[in-house]
């Protein structure tokens, strides 16, 4: 055929999320290695078999991870911390999760390696670490022993590898200073032998992801890539180079003259005219068109594609279809689910579904189906746009007479501060949490009992009051400054409001991986937002009434619901966020004329919808911005707003944080050391801050000792009166054991540094 199709990755969580299960019961012994590894094997199978039997001309095969795949080039080349190692043992799959999670094996101290957002998506990566001396070896051979599972069943495999140079990219330095990309010469000869060892195998095809080409590089890099690729170059295997994401039309003088045998370019993200690819590339190039949405859920007008592929292949009459990127982002199938309308329902397309969206295009074009299963495939999309479940005059309306005024407080921080002051009296390093408490398995029953009809409201509105009241108590006992009811009624952050929100519609199994065994169900807009009740007012209104100290309302704001949802795609970003924030803004209102002067609204979305480029940076945070305060300025000067941020690097956006006129945010820095703080000696953060002082995805109980110093180092760069004291996220997948202990030592730290910096 002159036209194949293939994809860059697929889930790796299972159909039932059977990843995640098997990696929690591994972690708490309930089951062996052998058990986890058998799990994991079942889990590739059946990938491989879902993208054959779709119709797809090869298999990807790499993409599985236990924990995430920039890890998995960490383990592939020997990058293990060396408060990782243990003795000479030679790594294996509790050292990447020693990497990934933390441990106490070695020293109570041994923190996980720092976890962050993969370029501009909710998927998260652990950062690797480089230092001066460092040295690698071939000594995690994954990829190997996955492209001979694959090959005995009978596939075309195509192996899937991250590229050294994005590895390098994606990694920080950590103690003696020197330049990162001088390592790319001590990697390069591990390349070498992985594509040796695949062209043993008869393998003709790698993909190489290098999705930092979306990215402005610097002539530095660039020549380094020029150096990497000569030397990894090979007759013996084909180079499929991957790039996503973005476009790569300002590296094309870099693209072009690169030893490689393909290009993959994504067309969804990128800013291409498909009839004019021809003159852009290397004629050499086999050309990889993304042209299905690796990041949405929304089946393709695969006749708009038809008909464009058809005009392209007069220029190229040789070239693959794929996914924009890997599948990693969206759901595995949408035949499971049984809860959606069929109407709605047709309006989607998951990982399977999208596999089947590529098969029937390139059976089209390549004359091996009639032209009449295309027209079947896209007949939902023109019945979606005519739908009534998309249109509401009264939110389109309401967003039309937004004005300046409703995006401002009435007065700046300084004389709100003082207000704040006097009408919360809270000590010198107020102590507090993100917002949930442990999610137990008696929590998470009584809702799965209410969602099923099992119980009635009166008996879960009942029970739910009691695990509040639990919280409050268990907050008193610590001498906590400013509590939380805990959220025992949520189930995720995003998906939880969304229920509340018109224009929503929510899957049964539309599980995504977040990092690790954290999956996220994300909602799905598909038409104009407005809030149907009160969502929070009632569970944070009985919580002050169990207390003397304040209660904190939590909220999650409009780009994080945004972000970490499925956007419709017939409006803009920015009309949707302004939906959800005048949403948002009649609660917080309504928190406040509830009684409840401290009201959260979390945003760790907001770096992760930066644009890759920074030349479009500006436009995304003025809307972005712009957003976040329309749903909090409407409140009096002594209510004070807080924000929280975590895994991301903050400091390109710091003056648009400053710009959101907070007057608290929180933020995660335990996993860098506070390192995120050294930023703070030449930038002056007007607002309240509370840096992260411990990190909640580990295990580890910090010790009184290790949070002090963080304290220590935080005071400084930022004043001691404008510090708050809180762990780095929520609590909601830690034990109670866990959490008072981690909670206590963290308190007595506060104590303990009080006391130190109040005699001074």
């Amino acid at each position: 055929m002159a036209i194949k199709n293939h994809i860059l990755g697929f889930p790796r969580i299972g159909l039932h999320r059977e990843l995640k299960f098997a990696l929690e019961n591994y972690w708490s012994k309930k089951i062996t290695l052998n058990e986890l590894l058998t799990i994991g094997k079942e889990i590739r199978y059946s990938n491989w078999k879902c993208q054959s039997d779709s119709g797809l001309d090869y298999v990807t095969v790499g993409d599985f991870a236990w924990y995430d795949h920039v890890l998995n080039i960490s383990m592939m080349i020997n990058n293990i911390p060396k408060r990782h190692q243990i003795n000479e043992q030679k790594i294996n799959l509790d050292t990447l999760f020693r990497v990934a999670r933390g441990s106490n094996l070695i020293d109570k101290n041994c923190s996980a390696s720092e976890m962050t957002k993969w370029f501009n998506t909710n998927y998260h990566y652990i950062v690797p670490e480089f230092t001066y001396d460092q040295k690698f070896c071939f000594s995690w051979k994954q990829i190997i022993e996955e492209t001979d599972e694959a090959l005995s069943l009978g596939y075309s495999v195509k192996p899937v590898l991250l590229g050294p140079l994005t590895y390098i990219w994606l990694g920080k330095v950590k103690g003696i200073s020197f330049n990162k990309l001088d390592l790319i010469e001590k990697i390069i000869p591990i390349y070498q032998e992985v594509l040796a060892e695949l062209s043993k195998r008869k393998i003709k095809w790698i993909q190489i992801d290098e999705p930092i080409l979306v990215l402005d590089i610097s002539k530095e890099w660039k020549k380094a890539f020029i150096r990497t690729y000569k030397q990894i170059y090979t007759n013996k295997i084909k180079i499929l180079l991957s790039t996503y994401f973005g476009d790569v039309h300002h590296n094309l003088d870099l693209i072009n003259i690169l030893p490689i045998d393909g290009l993959h370019i994504d067309l969804i993200a990128g800013k291409y005219d498909l009839l004019k690819l021809h003159n852009y590339f290397n004629k050499k190039f086999l050309l990889s068109l993304g042209i299905i949405n690796g990041r949405n859920i929304w089946k393709s007008d695969l006749l708009k594609w038809f008909t464009q592929l058809k005009s392209f292949m007069k220029f190229r009459n040789v070239f693959w279809i794929s996914t924009s990127c890997s599948l990693l982002h969206v759901p595995l199938d949408l035949s499971l689910e049984d809860n959606l309308t069929d109407f709605v329902k047709s309006w989607f397309s998951f990982g399977i579904q999208k596999c089947l969206e590529l098969s029937i295009l390139s059976r089209v074009l390549n004359d091996k189906l009639d032209i009449e299963e295309i027209y079947r495939w896209i007949k939902p999309i023109n019945a979606y746009k005519s739908s009534n479940i998309v249109n509401n005059v009264v939110v389109q309306n309401r967003v039309l007479q937004i004005s300046p005024d409703q995006m401002k407080r009435k007065n700046d921080f300084l004389i709100r501060s003082k207000i704040q002051k006097l009408s919360l009296n809270l000590p010198i390093l107020p102590t507090t949490t993100i917002g949930s408490f442990p999610q137990t398995s008696d929590i998470r029953k009584l809702r799965l009992d209410y969602k099923s009809k099992k119980i009635s409201q009166l008996d879960y509105e009942n029970s739910i009051k009691k695990h509040i009241k639990n919280n409050i108590i268990q907050q008193e006992k610590l001498e906590l400054d400013v509590l939380v009811h805990g959220e025992p009624e949520r189930n995720d952050m995003v998906e939880y409001f969304s229920e509340y929100l018109e224009g929503f519609v929510f899957t049964q199994y539309g599980w995504v991986q977040s990092y690790g065994s954290r999956c996220v169900k994300p909602p799905i807009i598909v038409g104009d937002i407005s809030r149907i009740t009160p969502i929070t007012v009632m569970w944070s209104k009985f919580a002050q009434t169990l207390t003397k100290k304040p209660i904190k309302a939590m909220l999650t704001g409009p780009v994080t619901i945004l972000c970490w949802s499925f956007p419709r795609e017939d409006i803009s970003k920015e009309n949707i966020a302004n939906q959800i924030a005048l949403a948002l803004r009649d609660e917080v209102l309504d928190l406040e004329n509830a009684g409840i002067n401290i009201i959260q609204i979390d945003e760790p979305a907001l770096r992760e919808g930066l644009p890759l480029r920074k030349n479009y940076w500006n436009n995304y945070l003025s809307w972005a911005v712009k957003s976040f305060q329309l749903c909090s300025s409407g409140v009096k000067d002594s209510t004070q707003i807080h924000t929280h941020m975590c895994y991301c690097e903050f400091n390109d956006i710091m003056s648009a944080i400053v710009d959101l006129d907070v007057d608290v945010i929180t933020i995660e820095t335990s996993r860098s050391d506070m390192e995120l703080l050294e930023f703070f000696k030449n930038f002056k953060y007007p607002n309240g801050i509370g840096p992260g002082v411990y990190d909640i995805h580990s295990p580890n109980i910090p010790t009184i000792d290790w949070i002090e110093q963080l304290l220590i180092k935080a005071i400084k760069y930022i004043p001691i009166q404008q510090l708050w004291v809180n762990p780095d996220c929520g609590l909601k997948t830690r034990t109670w054991m866990e959490t008072s202990l981690a909670l206590q030592n963290m308190i007595q730290a506060t104590i303990n540094i009080r006391k130190k910096f109040l005699k001074k």
